[in-house]
């Protein structure tokens, strides 16, 4: 099996992402079922800073992951939230949600992005640098559940607001 190559969404792409995302959330607990409709509201509102893709050899899309602004209290600028990451669920488990992630973190770098933040599991994104950290506050969810990852520069403090497509 060839990895799957990953490149940044075009505009022939969007129901096909909006496909893998809303498979990819079915039936999970965390889910209101709003994740494809959150990435279109992103876009519309063009504030879907770093959308890539993951194709498999037939070019059949199997993987998604955006990346958006996020404000800090603080005032500090370059922040990202990460969200929602998504994979086809017959392709879950082999690695494509990291390559995503890992592909978006180095888009991110090109942008001198400072850093990068998720509402998420600990145990899946710390092993990309994530962990909690009380300076940022994300307030409704457990705090443990919301973690950051310093890209460069300091870390800033207060609360992180999403784009205003989160709602």
């Amino acid at each position: 099996m060839n990895p799957p190559a990953i490149r940044p969404e075009q505009a022939g792409d969007h129901a096909a992402i909006g496909a893998v995302i809303t498979a990819a959330f079915a039936g999970a607990p965390h889910s209101d079922g709003t994740e494809a409709a959150l990435v279109e509201r992103l876009r519309g509102d063009d504030d879907l800073t770093v959308s890539l893709v993951a194709q498999d050899s037939d070019g059949t899309i199997i993987g998604h992951v955006a990346f958006s602004p996020v404000t800090i209290a603080d005032g500090t600028p370059g922040w990202y939230g990460l969200g929602p990451v998504s994979v086809a669920p017959a392709w879950q488990g082999k690695g494509i949600g990291t390559a995503l992630i890992r592909e978006g973190f180095a888009r991110l770098g090109e942008r001198a992005a400072q850093g990068c933040v998720v509402l998420g599991d600990p145990g899946y994104y710390g092993r990309f640098g994530f962990t909690h950290d009380p300076r940022l506050a994300y307030p409704g969810p457990p705090p443990a559940y919301f973690q950051r990852v310093v890209l460069q520069g300091p870390t800033p403090t207060g609360d992180v607001r999403y784009a205003p497509a989160f709602g």
